[in-house]
């Protein structure tokens, strides 16, 4: 068999996941050991902070770009290239001695974003029609549950080996990846003619880098200080000179009237919502169960066994979202994204009344990843049917910076609420816990209001899937 041209669907998933995987857990693998790393390399925790903020700045404007060139050049070429970078990325980040080295490797890291828009593409041009869905809703799922393992495995990682670990793992899975899919994967018969339009990522690049800036250090400089509204008034400015260049082009970076497709609006605002509940909880949720239980509230737990508090919640996303891409196939995605928006609003509300008992805890992580395992896969798979094929890897960039946005929101308005309720023993109150999860609950119902707005599945799409086998990936035939 030729596994160049013909390579069976589920080794091609097998590399897409591992591909994912890693970069996924390099979005929260540094959370819990910012201290750490700030005391090894002599900074301060401002600068420490630009570990993660030079990573989701360089993410945002990558993804979108990267996402546009797959559909145009090839997605398959896009991905291995993508991958080489962020190979590059955790390199430098793994041998760094310097703060300045350390950020120069994570802005390198950030720019490989379009992973996720690359594999949805890929699915959706070489997977059978019955398993697209399911393809799509489980690499969805690595997205969420990828980030959850980061914040359990960053602990253990960090106490026995050394932070530099938390890069050469995953760099070792990035690596046999890469290499995996430029021998394996096929490369796409499908593509968009055109080029990328220059004035419109320079003006795409500008407002995301001045609103995303603004909401990260929104809680250090004041949100009403000069500097964060200055941030906020060009990125309006920005965004508004962006949407008047890319409609007024003939080839855009961002089709402006796919994005006011219903389908496409709908989830993206969803994803939003979704995006600030989900990364709010991995700031809220270590720091509650980490408090010294003196202080009338928290578990005392150590760094390691507060992310084991998450563990729940990244099991039952990669076990629930196969059961989304079932459900797409006789109710639509509509439905899965629903319900996972209540179920997601639900752990929250449990969160913010029930929290001094572990078991609770528990209960309100494992209904977080039920939800959030239903959510990120029906948006994923309601953008690739919403847009035509030419267009997944930018729409589904799109739908990812969405969710960017809304998780970079999420986690600096908790850390907001907390710094702003009265203090006991140097530590926020019980109650900014319960405010800041309380709000959290609120994006989630909303965001189920916004999926109520996604246009239902047609009838004849479902009557054709209906019947559609479960994703199952048989072994390679032999001689096929």
């Amino acid at each position: 068999m030729d596994v160049r041209r013909h390579p069976h669907h589920g080794v091609t998933f097998a590399i897409l996941a591992l591909a994912g995987m890693s970069y996924a857990l390099l979005q929260s693998l540094v959370l819990p050991a910012l201290s750490t790393i700030q005391e090894d390399l002599g900074t301060t925790t401002t600068a420490a902070a630009w570990i993660l903020t030079a990573y989701l700045l360089s993410a945002s404007v990558a993804t979108p770009i990267a996402g546009r060139v797959g559909d145009m050049f090839g997605k398959k070429r896009t991905f291995v290239v993508v991958l080489a970078i962020l190979a590059v990325g955790t390199f430098i980040s793994a041998i760094a001695t310097t703060i300045g080295v350390m950020i120069v490797g994570r802005v390198i890291q950030g720019a490989s974003g379009a992973i996720f828009p690359l594999a949805f593409g890929i699915i959706r041009d070489e997977f059978p029609v019955a398993r697209r869905a399911g393809g799509i809703a489980l690499i969805s799922a690595i997205l969420g549950a990828g980030g959850g393992l980061g914040i359990v495995l960053s602990g253990p990682i960090t106490e026995n080996l050394s932070y530099h670990w938390l890069f050469w793992i995953p760099l070792i899975a990035i690596v046999i990846a890469m290499l995996a899919a430029w021998i394996v994967i096929p490369e796409s018969p499908v593509r968009t003619p055109g080029h990328v339009n220059v004035l419109a990522a320079t003006l795409l690049s500008g407002w995301l880098v001045a609103l995303l800036l603004g909401i990260s250090d929104g809680s250090s400089w004041g949100w009403t200080s000069t500097r964060v509204l200055g941030l906020f008034v060009a990125a309006a400015v920005l965004l508004v000179a962006w949407i008047r260049v890319e409609s007024g082009t003939r080839q855009p970076l961002v089709d402006m009237r796919m994005m006011r497709i219903r389908g496409v609006w709908t989830t993206n605002l969803a994803a939003l919502l979704i995006g600030f509940g989900m990364y709010s909880s991995f700031i809220l949720i270590p720091q509650f169960v980490e408090t010294p239980s003196a202080n009338g509230y928290g578990f005392s737990a150590s760094v390691t066994q507060g992310g084991l508090f998450l563990l729940p919640s990244t099991i039952a996303m990669i076990l629930v979202s196969p059961l989304a891409g079932r459900l797409a196939g006789i109710v639509g995605s509509r439905v899965p994204l629903i319900a996972g928006s209540v179920v997601s609003a639900a752990s929250f509300l449990v969160l913010a009344f029930a929290h001094e008992y572990r078991w609770e805890l528990y209960l309100a992580t494992l209904l977080l990843g039920v939800g959030i395992g239903l959510a990120f896969a029906a948006m994923a798979n309601l953008i690739v049917d919403a847009v035509p094929p030419q267009q997944t890897g930018v729409a589904t960039g799109m739908n990812t910076i969405m969710r960017t946005i809304g998780g970079a929101l999420g986690a600096e308005i908790a850390v907001s609420i907390l710094a702003a309720s009265p203090l006991a023993n140097d530590l926020p109150s019980d109650h900014g816990y319960t405010l800041a999860f309380a709000v959290s609950a609120i994006s989630l119902f909303v965001a189920a209001g916004a999926a109520l707005l996604v246009p239902r599945p047609k009838l004849e799409t479902l009557d054709n899937l209906e019947h559609a086998p479960a994703l199952v990936f048989e072994a390679p035939e032999a001689g096929s």
